[in-house]
């Protein structure tokens, strides 16, 4: 059962982000506040829910959150800072992108780096606990794929529409066969051993 606040009588937000672990693309991360009554039956951690599943509540979000805000940080500024950075970076972003300034921010993960003057609580699993949480994972899930699966028509050649960037078995085969895009991150393991180089050769 997902709880509705860590703190009561304060405006919270939710925040989670959706493409970490992935070889190419952006990070995306979204910002909700929702009000205490809030619910679906359907909402949950986005990684618990079919595609399917997933585009069905968001329009349903987005029409009863008091606010929601998206945040992007694109695969060169990935390079510039890190991976963990850009996390915080989206999130900051989707955070700035909220009509509504919160109060409290409750974030999915164990690190973050603090949001203005802002208190913040870093929640592990936060997006199977909150439902402020759930539906920033929802939302910055949804919004990946889209931006996926219109590169995916530009690189039909990674199949991005069904690994999303992920580094699946297959990805890292057209990766070695086709070399990289534009859209990859270079600082990470591409090809999942230590031929990296020969990428760049």
């Amino acid at each position: 059962m997902l709880q509705s606040n860590l703190f009561s009588n304060v405006i919270e937000a939710g925040c989670d982000e959706a493409g970490r672990g992935c070889l190419a693309g952006p990070v995306v991360a979204a910002a909700v506040i929702l009000n205490d009554n809030f619910k679906h039956e359907l909402l949950n951690d986005s990684k618990q829910l079919s595609e399917s599943k997933r585009f069905h509540l968001e329009p349903y979000i987005i029409e009863h959150a008091i606010s929601f805000g998206l945040g992007i940080v694109n695969e060169r500024e990935i390079e510039e800072i890190n991976i963990l950075k850009a996390s915080f970076l989206a999130m900051h972003r989707a955070i700035n992108a909220l009509t509504v300034r919160p109060e409290h921010l409750i974030i999915d993960g164990n690190r973050f780096d603090k949001y203005q003057n802002v208190q913040h609580t870093c929640i592990i699993k936060g997006d199977s606990k909150f439902r402020s949480i759930a539906a920033a994972s929802i939302l910055a899930k949804n919004h990946r794929d889209r931006i996926m699966n219109k590169l995916d028509l530009e690189f039909p050649v990674y199949q991005w529409r069904k690994n999303k960037g992920y580094p699946t078995k297959q990805h890292r085969r057209s990766i070695a066969e086709f070399g990289i895009s534009p859209y990859h991150r270079l600082t990470f393991n591409l090809l999942g051993d230590t031929n990296q180089m020969k990428l760049f050769s």
